[in-house]
């Protein structure tokens, strides 16, 4: 589970955005190796964009390992005990209240998939990256809140297991630069394409290609972060027909273009165990 504290223990290259609005923290944490020990003073609301694994001990004393499923809606409990290491973590939004309310719940769960939490976590990532007067935050964090309500397990994710899932990762990370198909990927797996569609979205919330997109999207962020290379370069490399294609589909995303998203990275360096950029704006008054 990839639950995530405060204060780990997080080499990160990209800034840590936050933003507070009402009772809420939103924070959206980047792809990084991580350490986290800490007992929950609050109740938390995660989720994860990216597949995720490493070892964690989720109230308990047994570490063991795990496999966090792309989409997934995570929850920690107050006072449960959490450790949790993985050597490249994902992009990770996390929801807490911070007028001491606590959240509906008392389990730990995570690897959900709720379409509509999908959609939240998304609307809150785009305007993390980049804010518009129109951000609603105390809405959507209550949104998510909601969402955790009733569910106290993970989802069963049928066909498409934490194993094969990381089967597929290193398949579509290794070809990114190169054509990528449906087909391809569930030849991998030895499944049938219409079978094979059918429990990819179950497990993921989202269809193949849409996943496919959003690797290719990560894939590019990394570079525009790791490298000099131009944007149009990174677009090639990373399966996209044209630099105005890959502007596109980050716009569709994540809510700004890819120059954009470079040019506050490099105003706003990440340096050190943890520096955040900040980014308040309180939603609009109401009468």
């Amino acid at each position: 589970m990839s639950h995530r504290s405060r204060r780990p223990s997080i080499t990160v290259a990209e800034p840590i955005r936050r933003i507070e609005a009402g009772p809420w923290a939103i924070e959206l944490l980047p792809g990084a190796a991580y350490s986290a020990r800490y007992v929950a003073t609050q109740s938390a609301i995660g989720f994860a964009f990216d597949s995720q694994r490493g070892v964690h001990a989720i109230g308990s004393d047994r570490i063991r390992p795990f496999d966090a499923m792309p989409n997934g809606l995570a929850f920690v409990p107050t006072g449960c005990d959490v450790y949790s290491e993985s050597p490249m973590g994902g992009e990770y939004l996390r929801v807490i209240r911070t007028d001491g309310t606590a959240l509906a719940g008392d389990q730990a769960f995570n690897n959900c998939i709720d379409p509509q939490a999908i959609y939240l976590a998304a609307r809150m990532r785009s305007a993390l990256l980049h804010a518009s007067l129109e951000d609603d935050w105390e809405s959507w964090a209550l949104g998510l809140a909601e969402r955790v309500e009733g569910h106290e397990s993970a989802t069963h994710l049928g066909s498409i297991t934490g194993s094969r899932m990381r089967l597929l990762d290193e398949f579509i990370d290794a070809g990114l630069g190169s054509p990528l198909g449906v087909p391809a990927m569930a030849q991998l797996l030895e499944l049938s394409e219409g079978y094979f569609m059918r429990a990819f979205k179950q497990a993921t919330g989202k269809s193949p290609h849409s996943y496919l997109i959003d690797r290719r999207l990560a894939k590019a962020r990394a570079s525009m972060r790791d490298t000099t290379d131009s944007l149009s370069q990174i677009a090639l490399a990373c399966g996209f027909n044209s630099q105005a294609h890959m502007t596109t589909a980050f716009k569709q995303r994540l809510g700004v273009s890819p120059a954009q998203l470079r040019s506050d990275s490099r105003q706003n360096p990440a340096t050190g165990k943890q520096r955040s950029s900040i980014k308040k704006k309180q939603p609009p008054e109401t009468s």
